[in-house]
């Protein structure tokens, strides 16, 4: 059953993933500069359903395998629950905020705080259906607790973290509050071990040095993937 799932959440992930290649490209730029409005291949102006000289952007097929494998994983971990929804969700935002971030090393507000009502009025829904008011509820505690807490980090250490990691942390929160407290604790943890795993070896490998810093919101995300999957 969960692999019937898997194959049809992989399915959509392909389409999804298509469909993040103009957005991502659009938004793919530094804070301070504008976003991209114009076809790189053709030079006509971008449309978000209506194609111009019908060349892909980005990575040839890497967004829609890396879309497809995150929503085989979530689609198989909650095989046909209302929740299903809500995971599906972040992960194909995650999956764009992670791409942008890892090119220009910024969470764009025009993803993320969107995103705020989205999954909170999607749990809504989902506590309808189940009744579950109480984990409605610890969601939301869990959105402040995590923003509340990468807040803290950023006023201790400027330049370690940026606001668009706080504005994530809240999302995230909600999402894995709503799972439960362990669940939280857990993604926010793995974010930094991963984070910590992926510097040592950098460092080792000499592609970075002690001095330079590496984009935070895709370990966010793959720590907040790894807790909702165990």
């Amino acid at each position: 059953m969960n692999l019937t799932w898997a194959i049809g959440g992989a399915l959509v992930g392909l389409v999804a993933g298509a469909g993040l290649r103009r957005p991502v490209y659009r938004l793919s730029v530094r804070a301070d500069e504008p976003e991209r409005e114009l076809c790189p291949y053709c030079g006509e102006r971008l449309r978000l359903l209506r194609g111009c000289c019908g060349r892909r952007l980005g990575a040839p097929v890497l967004p829609e395998l890396v879309t497809a494998t995150v929503l085989a994983l979530v689609a198989a971990r909650f095989a046909g629950q209302v929740d299903a929804v809500v995971f599906a969700f972040l992960g194909v935002l995650g999956v764009a905020l992670a791409t942008i971030d890892i090119a220009v090393e910024r969470l764009p507000d025009r993803l993320t705080l969107p995103a705020y009502p989205v999954v909170a009025v999607l749990l809504g829904v989902t506590a309808l259906v189940h009744g579950d008011f109480s984990a409605l509820l610890r969601a939301f505690l869990g959105c402040v607790a995590l923003a509340g807490g990468y807040l803290l980090l950023a006023l201790l250490r400027p330049g370690q973290l940026g606001a668009g990691d706080v504005k994530l942390a809240g999302v995230l929160g909600l999402a894995l509050g709503w799972l439960g407290w362990p669940t939280l604790a857990l993604g926010a943890a793995l974010a930094f071990v991963l984070s910590a795993v992926v510097s040592l070896a950098l460092l080792a490998a000499r592609r970075i040095t002690l001095r330079d810093a590496i984009c935070f919101g895709p370990f966010m995300l793959a720590g907040a993937l790894v807790a909702v999957l165990l």
